[in-house]
């Protein structure tokens, strides 16, 4: 199985230059990578994204923290497109369950990407409310937990094993910090991987000999000795 690549990114100037790449499957955003990418207005600002991303599946997060104020923005954002993924927080600010807001959704065929995932019974609780015959994604946030001293591995063994046989529900490594969190993903079959535009472009560089990454750095501490002028 091919671990697919989506590239993390709300910047409207590099979805457009990602969307045109072979290797990136889709793409993810955030209400903060949204601020990021200075959108004053979330729907606008989407939308012009929908424009150079018309076919890709693209997740767009609702930002309410009600259940029925996070449905209605839900319905609304999955009118945009018919590659959109209506993203849904696990829990809302208060760590209460999203189940109900995840069922109704998936219910009604809505794609939903429930996102803010740290454990595996997390995993469990989303799996029973959703609709197998919906396609949905479960992303579960690897790189944050790795930050706090959590090893990821074993939350995404359990999950994938879980909605293996179910080929409308995939699994999703978030929160990537290097590179190598790809062949990682890849050995555990784990579904999808987003990544920011700068891992994505690291990965062209797999393969490459230990004797020329020894060469690449010495080179590089090389030259910026000599361009900061440095001498003993």
């Amino acid at each position: 199985m091919r671990t697919k690549i989506f590239c993390d990114i709300a910047d409207y100037k590099t979805i457009k230059i990602f969307n045109k790449k072979v290797s990136v499957d889709g793409f993810t955003t955030n209400p903060s990578l949204m601020r990021l990418a200075g959108a004053k207005n979330y729907k606008q600002y989407s939308l012009k994204i929908l424009k150079v991303c018309k076919k890709k599946p693209i997740s767009f997060e609702v930002f309410e923290d009600s259940p029925k104020a996070m449905l209605k923005q839900a319905y609304e954002i999955n009118s945009w497109g018919k590659n959109v993924y209506v993203k849904i927080p696990v829990v809302n600010s208060k760590g209460k369950f999203t189940g109900s807001v995840i069922k109704e959704l998936s219910d009604k065929g809505i794609k939903l990407n429930i996102t803010a995932v740290y454990t595996f019974e997390q995993t469990q609780m989303i799996y029973k409310k959703l609709n197998k015959k919906t396609r949905s994604i479960i992303s579960i946030f690897a790189g944050r937990m790795a930050d706090k001293g959590k090893d990821p591995l074993p939350i995404f063994k359990k999950s994938i094993s879980l909605t293996k046989k179910n080929k409308n529900i995939e699994i999703l490594w978030a929160s990537t910090r290097e590179a190598y969190n790809y062949t990682q993903a890849k050995q555990i079959n784990c579904n999808i991987i987003t990544m920011p535009p700068k891992l994505i472009n690291q990965i062209n560089g797999f393969g490459k000999s230990f004797k020329s990454l020894t060469l690449d750095t010495v080179k590089s501490f090389l030259n910026d000795s000599k361009k900061s002028k440095f001498s003993l």
